[in-house]
């Protein structure tokens, strides 16, 4: 496992499951609320579901990425965690729009349930994402950390 396990990593999974919790009322993980950070770090590395997360500047940075997320857009955890996250989608005027107009709802709601849309991997692999939550990251005061996104199901494309 990656830096996914660096103390700091463990810090923000925690605000990113406490997060998850709070505007959607489930657990991120089975269990997630009684486990130490060790094991949350762990349980969401390997979850079986795609997990991203970006920071809050101006143009964001991908700062969290699961193994099926590292997977999904074939990239190590250094490459991806100084990715802007607007290449992980194509960029396509429509498809930034699609993405922006999502981020945006996410920011004013907390949380946006059931998202879809096109994105797109390091080699140029088209991939479809399904049943995704997308939700702010804060801390107890609610200052927002970033956000993320919890990838139920995806699809590659061929065309």
């Amino acid at each position: 496992m990656p830096s996914a396990l660096a103390p700091a990593v463990q810090a923000y999974n925690r605000l990113m499951a406490n997060s998850f919790r709070r505007f959607t009322g489930q657990e991120i993980v089975a269990g997630a609320a009684g486990l130490n950070d060790s094991e949350l770090a762990e349980a969401l590395f390997t979850a079986p579901q795609a997990i991203v997360s970006h920071g809050i500047e101006a143009d964001p940075i991908f700062r969290y990425a699961n193994a099926q997320a590292l997977d999904l857009w074939e990239m190590d955890w250094d490459t991806f965690t100084r990715l802007p996250s607007r290449h992980s989608a194509e960029p396509d005027n429509g498809i930034q729009s699609d993405r922006n107009a999502l981020l945006k709802a996410a920011l004013a709601q907390g949380y946006v349930d059931h998202y879809a849309g096109i994105r797109v991997s390091a080699s140029g692999r088209r991939f479809y994402i399904e049943d995704t939550v997308l939700w702010n990251v804060v801390d107890e005061a609610g200052t927002r950390h970033g956000q993320a996104a919890f990838i139920r199901r995806w699809r590659f494309l061929t065309a």
